[in-house]
């Protein structure tokens, strides 16, 4: 284990045996990195600030079922992603609604995951100017564009650091699918971005 995950570890420990201060001191290691992964998928930091309490709630919960001596990060972050995605299903549910002349309002804009894109955050976008900001919203493009599970095998290895083996464990998949989807979104960036080479096809060749 690295030092955070035996820190964890440690930590859900005594937290387990009662110990109030623990859960405090988990949720400061743990909160803001699950709240940045909650935001890539939710596309939408309130929505992601509601969710990551109900997964600590969660987490409370279910205590007893944590195998003692086990890193928790992977546990904690699966729990977030089944929430994440409980949410996401309620929101396409609520979607669509009339408004009172009966007509539809206006489709949401997509964010990263799928999830509505904030107004302020359109509005930023909006405001910037430069190939910088010409680069970003390609690059932001290319992400609402890849598949969903791409999108979070990529946002969970590259942009959070968890193993494949981790990430599989999120998701609840495999280590090898997780590989492939994430290495496939990755190469589907750059060709977007205009930066593929022959060491994409050659790693693109040996995924497959």
């Amino acid at each position: 284990m690295d030092a955070d995950a035996t820190e964890a570890c440690t930590i859900m420990g005594r937290y387990c045996d009662g110990d109030v201060a623990a859960f405090h001191r988990l949720y400061a290691l743990l909160s803001a990195r699950i709240q940045s992964y909650l935001t890539g998928i939710l596309g939408d930091r309130a929505a992601a600030e509601d969710v990551l309490q109900q997964t600590f709630l969660k987490v409370h919960q279910s205590r007893e079922s944590y195998v003692r001596g086990a890193n928790p990060i992977p546990w904690i972050y699966t729990i977030a992603h089944r929430s994440a995605l409980d949410d996401l299903r309620r929101r396409k549910r609520s979607r669509v609604r009339l408004t009172k002349d009966g007509e539809l309002h206006s489709p949401p804009t997509a964010g990263l995951s799928g999830g509505e894109q904030p107004a302020d955050a359109l509005e930023s976008a909006g405001s910037q100017e430069g190939p910088d900001a010409e680069r970003l919203a390609t690059t932001l493009a290319a992400l609402e564009n890849l598949p969903e599970g791409q999108r979070q095998a990529l946002l969970l290895t590259k942009v959070h650091g968890r193993t494949h083996a981790e990430a599989a464990l999120i998701m609840g998949s495999t280590a090898g699918a997780i590989k492939l989807r994430a290495h496939r979104a990755y190469v589907s960036l750059r060709k977007v971005l205009g930066v593929s080479n022959a060491a994409d096809a050659a790693d693109e060749k040996e995924t497959t």
